[in-house]
């Protein structure tokens, strides 16, 4: 199969969409398939992987790239899948790039188009300024145009699908194509005890991590819940992994000075450093304020590690999260539960571990970057909805 694939985000440029891109082409080629990619040409150039054909394109799909993007199609054989990783920001005109989205519309029938939904739209509400709301309605004409020029379409989450079932304005099944982990799946045992002994050295000493990038609602629910599990055991140390982190250590120790010898924070790490101190860990608290879902990769990270997982349930969580025990699910707003629930693993180490153990695999099973590549290579083969659960 050829695979002429769009995004507005690869790397090096960061960002979850960007990573899930460069995963899915890389797999896509290890399978045997020719794999192009175009994509808005900033920075630095990427790194080429093996059997992945880069293409990258002045401005963020403005009428020179798209130009360049319909000369460079013509030169590509066919038959050749058309796969839209979209989402509305990502290709640039303050998230409202409607001919981007009318090209797609215009080519509908010249090419077999697919698009994966990693969002939607902006929400719409009553109490927020009116551009929000018209960034809101564009950003609907915009999937609703993308949609209905795709043969398939595909969610990261299924919350999005009755949405864009809307938008599609028929009922045809939307598949749900999980987000995989970002970062690699396996740790060095060296570094990971490295990391150990650096946070906590002596025995019975319980390394309780955060992992992320500390937006202000995550970081929020996460100042009430890390202190108040730390308080009552000397021996148990708090970990915050990632960009941004430090920031947020310092602002819990301001309120709570005596944890400034038992909360640490990283910093930037790179892939294998952040894999490691993730791994270090006993117990990740990972609350969101809209719940888990399978397009967050930084819950994923820790799951595709098999470390026990703490997180918050919401509108936006799949129903495998608080049913079939692969992390410990706690309702969005309820921080008494979520500390209790995190007690309860932190105390009983059997549970712990097989709850680490549930969370791995799951992830093998349902998430992990094959079971993506497996299902698009099917859906080529098949009829629409038999490759993969809608």
């Amino acid at each position: 199969m050829i695979w002429a694939i769009l995004t507005g985000e690869y790397p090096p440029k960061p960002g979850g969409v960007a990573d899930y891109t460069a995963q899915v082409a890389a797999a896509l080629a290890a399978a045997g398939d020719s794999v192009h990619v175009w994509f808005p040409a900033l920075g630095e150039p990427p790194r080429q992987p093996p059997g992945v054909h880069l293409h990258p394109l002045a401005g963020r799909f403005g009428p020179a790239a798209l130009t360049r993007l319909n000369a460079d199609l013509a030169r590509i054989s066919r038959p050749r899948r058309l796969l839209v990783q979209y989402v509305p920001h990502a290709f640039g005109w303050k998230a409202m790039n409607l001919p981007f989205c009318l090209w797609l519309f215009r080519r509908r029938r010249r090419e077999r188009i697919w698009a994966m939904f990693h969002e939607v739209a902006f929400p719409l509400g009553n109490g927020q300024p009116i551009r929000h709301n018209f960034l809101g309605i564009v950003n609907r004409l915009m999937a609703a145009l993308v949609a209905r020029s795709a043969e398939r379409c595909f969610v990261s989450i299924p919350a999005w699908i009755p949405l864009l079932e809307r938008l599609r304005g028929r009922r045809e099944c939307i598949d749900w194509l999980p987000v995989p982990s970002n970062l690699p799946t396996t740790a060095d045992p060296g570094t990971v005890a490295a990391v150990r002994r650096r946070y906590a050295p002596e025995p019975g000493q319980l390394l309780i991590g955060h992992f992320g990038t500390y937006g202000g609602l995550i970081t929020t629910l996460l100042a009430d819940a890390m202190p108040r599990l730390l308080a009552p055991d000397v021996r148990r140390v708090g970990l915050l992994i990632g960009r941004g982190g430090e920031l947020a250590r310092d602002r819990m120790t301001a309120h709570h000075p005596d944890l400034k010898n038992r909360l640490f924070a990283t910093g930037e790490l790179s892939r294998e450093e952040v894999v490691a101190h993730i791994a270090a860990c006993d117990l990740l608290l990972q609350p969101y304020p809209d719940g888990i879902s399978s397009r967050r990769t930084s819950g994923m990270a820790g799951l595709a590690l098999g470390v026990p997982t703490v997180t918050t349930v919401g509108q936006l969580s799949e129903p495998l999260w608080d049913k079939e025990g692969v992390v410990g699910a706690v309702p969005v707003g309820d921080p008494v539960s979520f500390v209790a629930v995190c007690e309860r693993f932190l105390t009983d180490a059997t549970e712990r571990q097989n709850l680490g153990r549930r969370g791995r695999e799951a992830y093998i099973r349902r998430f992990q970057i094959e079971r993506t590549v497996a299902a698009l290579r099917a859906s080529h083969e098949t009829t629409p909805c038999k490759a993969h659960s809608c």
